[in-house]
């Protein structure tokens, strides 16, 4: 699987901090991100991660295109509720709306990226080797 992590500045530490707790479950599974996020839990893992550029410098466009391409199967993305940044806000929906539109599993929160990676791990989300096309990021 193919799995895509991005979070806000306030909440890359918690997003670290999720890495590291499912560490075993990511390990068996492709992982990218946003390239501060993904250094960070690289650094911190020593899991391989494939960074896409900065959010400022068009990261989640790259990881829309993704999504869109049906290369990407899972989304994590830890959200700060505080951030009043309009544009920033609109590139989150533009991406929950990618993945709604191309049936691609998405977390926003801690709970529900939880209850993503064990149904992960217990082979629920199986079913996204199907639906993804051969080619994977790497």
């Amino acid at each position: 699987m193919n799995i895509t992590v991005m979070a806000h500045d306030k909440k890359k530490e918690l997003m670290v901090q999720f890495c590291t707790a499912y560490k075993s479950v990511l390990a068996k599974h492709n992982l990218s991100a946003t390239a501060t996020t993904g250094r960070m839990v690289a650094d911190a893992t020593g899991l391989p991660v494939s960074l896409f550029m900065a959010r400022s410098q068009g990261g989640h466009q790259q990881v829309d295109a993704r999504i869109a391409y049906n290369e990407i199967d899972m989304v994590i993305i830890f959200t700060d509720p505080n951030d009043n940044d309009v544009w920033e806000d609109q590139r989150i929906i533009q991406t929950l709306r990618l993945c709604e539109m191309h049936n691609v599993p998405v977390a926003t929160n801690l709970a529900t990226a939880e209850m993503l990676i064990l149904g992960l791990q217990r082979g629920d989300l199986d079913w996204r080797e199907m639906a993804r096309p051969r080619n994977s990021i790497r």
